[in-house]
């Protein structure tokens, strides 16, 4: 019975932690950031719940979703004398200069509070990259942070296109839901995943995130 009960004790330790770092009030700005959408909704290829879905899809199955698993995972399985040579193939696979500030400055932010918090010592790594390392440093489960920094990814897109485009929030919750299983299914896929998997085949909302880099009028970073 004792042993039963530490286990649910780490087990809840753990989700607890990886909620409060992947919630939309841990100080990394998420909030500030599309991810291209914002350009998308502006050219009007994104009227509604439906195209929404489609787009976040695609995203996690053949975009970021999964490549950002992907370089978590390879992070929370190296060596620290590897972690650079991650964070660098990381910044090399950011498709824009946009995308490339939305994963660093993120990335940073993320750092910096966990460092002062957990005592850590991540330094200035790329978001999925920093994820993987506070997740190893503080015995976190991998298939856990994976599930979880996926969904928290989800739901960030979910939330600038229920502002913007604009959705009903039960319209936005509704659309997550649904994703959900492919949420936990992109999120297996990482786990034994390396870098040499990397790919992405999201070339659309690949230009649309440089054409937000001159769009006129913007509320989001990205």
């Amino acid at each position: 019975m004792t042993i039963h009960t530490t286990r649910i004790t780490m087990s809840t330790d753990a989700f607890l932690t990886l909620t409060q770092w992947l919630s939309p009030g841990f100080p990394v700005g998420a909030y500030a950031y599309s991810h291209g959408l914002e350009q998308v909704i502006d050219r009007g290829d994104m009227r509604d719940a439906k195209a929404l879905r489609d787009w976040v899809q695609d995203i996690l199955e053949h975009g970021s979703g999964t490549s950002d698993g992907i370089l978590l995972s390879a992070s929370y399985k190296s060596l620290p004398e590897d972690v650079s040579r991650i964070d660098a193939i990381a910044r090399a696979f950011a498709s824009s200069a946009e995308r490339m500030t939305e994963t660093v400055d993120q990335g940073s932010a993320f750092a910096k509070a966990v460092d002062a918090i957990w005592a850590t010592d991540l330094g200035q790594l790329c978001y999925p990259v920093a994820v993987g390392r506070a997740a190893c440093a503080q015995g976190l489960p991998l298939d856990l942070t994976l599930e979880i920094y996926t969904h928290a990814f989800a739901a960030n897109l979910v939330s600038a296109a229920v502002r913007l485009v604009p959705l009903g929030q039960t319209e936005g919750q509704a659309v997550l839901a649904a994703l959900a299983p492919l949420i936990r299914q992109v999120a297996r896929r990482c786990h034994d995943a390396d870098v040499d998997d990397l790919t992405t085949s999201c070339m659309a909302l690949d230009i649309a995130a440089m054409h937000h880099e001159t769009q006129y009028s913007k509320v989001f970073r990205t």
